[in-house]
């Protein structure tokens, strides 16, 4: 294999000279000393295998990096400073997923100190400030160190990723207590000006040179309002956070957003009468090659895993897209007689990955009698004999640690087969299409509420809000009758039953 062939830009020990021959064998001493050295034309790389939890957030097996010379003595040298970094973005990429960390090697040697003395200290700002005072790094990095808050994967990469943004405008040591409304106005001056994809439009210019050149072309293509009002809404909570303690006087940003011209009820619509007929007439529902890549190629296979049912479940039943794919075999039985989906983070297994968007998303929703007439509960039958866990298991766990990333990236690509991709509509236009059918079917609105996991409008301390703790909420009985008069009289899933 590759250790015996020298040919095969094969792993080096430190301690060969750079002119040996490239047929010489060195296995034996790479079976005592393990390096990450590899040697290409000539030149000297350090290789390190990406661990496999974190191949989807990086996007790659393994990591290269150029060493600059042909001499394993200097290599040896320059490998040490590349080691620690590419370890500090392994902890980086760990912290992303909400796995556990290593906060020495995340922060660096001289900041890990000061900072990891900021986390754990009972008065985390007098750490920070002595010294001059807070940078706007610094406070980042107690924020999101605060062992008080709870951190989803997903919230904790939106932060990472608005810090990156903030940090890159306003600056990294740039003193907290001095940036003003002024400097936060030119943030928005920036952000507004930058197109999606700046890094790979523009390499090596920082955010305002970008934005510069961006305005001067008189691009259209730029990060929407709803995302800038994203980042400053992030930031402001930082902001928010670090006058709480005492990290800084006031939130210089507070209540500054972005116009947006586009009405919330706009951003995401139902999917059309035409679009449903094409998704569900679909090869994969009429016939396909097979549910691997061939699921878009008519063919005599006619799977019923995970791509058949999830949209026809979120289509039927509106569950959200992460609430179906990460559903236990367990998370479908019978209450009171009736078949339901219990949407719940809990788990009968020893460690979950579930997670729900809010308090009202856990709940009981019946299984539309359609699912069951189409063998949903056999398909239910047979994942249960297989002693499955999860119920939809085909479905991995994405770079954000939810599965719904995986499946929607492939249903991304599913509709553009399909012929139905635009720019209102994707996945979650079931949710939007569902609840359109609850109104036709003239469903009360609590019900339709408990049904979709919908918050009642009014907030906390509402009369509303108070009333709906009292009780134990609907029977599945009520329920099941309110979604079995969903229908979609213009949708002919009559091929389904074949």
């Amino acid at each position: 294999m590759s250790l015996h062939n020298r040919d095969h830009n094969q792993a080096l020990s430190v301690s060969e000279r750079s002119g040996n021959s490239a047929r010489d064998c060195y296995t034996n001493r790479l079976h005592k000393v393990r390096t990450h050295f590899v040697r290409r034309a000539g030149r000297l790389y350090y290789r390190r295998r990406v661990p496999e939890a974190l191949q989807a957030i990086v996007g790659k097996r393994e990591v290269w990096r150029s060493l600059g010379t042909d001499s394993p003595t200097v290599a040896l040298r320059r490998s040490h400073q590349i080691a620690a970094q590419i370890e500090r973005d392994f902890e980086a990429a760990r912290s992303a997923i909400g796995l556990k960390v290593d906060q020495t090697i995340l922060r660096g040697s001289d900041r890990d100190e000061q900072t990891l003395t900021a986390k754990t200290s009972d008065a985390p700002s007098t750490a920070i400030v002595e010294g001059g005072g807070p940078t706007l790094g610094q406070v980042y990095d107690a924020y999101m160190g605060d062992p008080t808050r709870d951190w989803s994967p997903r919230t904790r990469l939106a932060y990472e990723t608005t810090r990156r943004m903030v940090v890159a405008v306003l600056g990294e040591a740039t003193p907290v207590r001095s940036i003003t409304r002024a400097r936060c106005r030119d943030l928005i001056e920036t952000l507004r000006w930058l197109p999606r994809h700046a890094g790979k439009l523009y390499p090596g210019l920082d955010a305002a040179e970008i934005a510069a050149r961006s305005k001067e072309a008189g691009r259209g293509d730029l990060v929407s309002a709803s995302n800038i009002n994203s980042y400053l809404n992030k930031m402001g909570g930082v902001f928010n956070w670090a006058v709480k303690e005492e990290l800084m006087d006031r939130n210089p940003a507070q209540g500054l957003r972005m116009p947006d011209a586009t009405l919330r009820r706009d951003k995401r619509l139902p999917f059309s009468k035409v679009q449903l007929r094409a998704i569900f007439n679909a090869p994969l529902y009429t016939g396909c090659r097979d549910d691997g890549h061939g699921y878009a190629v008519p063919g005599d296979d006619r799977p019923r895993n995970a791509r058949f049912w999830i949209p026809l479940i979120a289509l039927f039943c509106g569950l959200r897209l992460n609430e179906a794919c990460q559903l236990d075999v367990a998370d479908v039985r019978p209450v009171d007689g009736v078949a339901c989906f219990a949407i719940t983070e809990a788990s009968q297994a020893d460690e979950t990955d579930k997670r729900l968007k809010t308090a009202s998303s856990a709940r009981l929703v019946p299984v539309h009698p359609q699912l069951l007439g189409l063998g949903f509960m056999e398909f239910v039958a047979a994942r249960l004999r297989a002693r499955e866990i999860k119920l939809f298991g085909e479905v991995g766990l994405g770079a954000t640690g939810y599965r719904s990333t995986t499946f929607s990236a492939w249903f991304t690509r599913f509709s553009g087969k399909a012929g139905v991709r635009s720019n209102k509509t994707c996945f979650h236009s079931f949710r939007h299409t569902f609840r359109d059918a609850l109104r036709e079917a003239r469903v009360e609105r609590d019900i339709a509420l408990a049904l979709g996991g919908w918050s009642a409008p009014g907030g906390s301390g509402s009369s509303a809000s108070a009333s709906d703790a009292y009780g134990s909420g609907y029977a599945t009985a009520t329920l099941f009758e309110a979604i079995s008069r969903v229908r979609y009289p213009d949708l002919d899933l009559s091929h389904l039953d074949e």
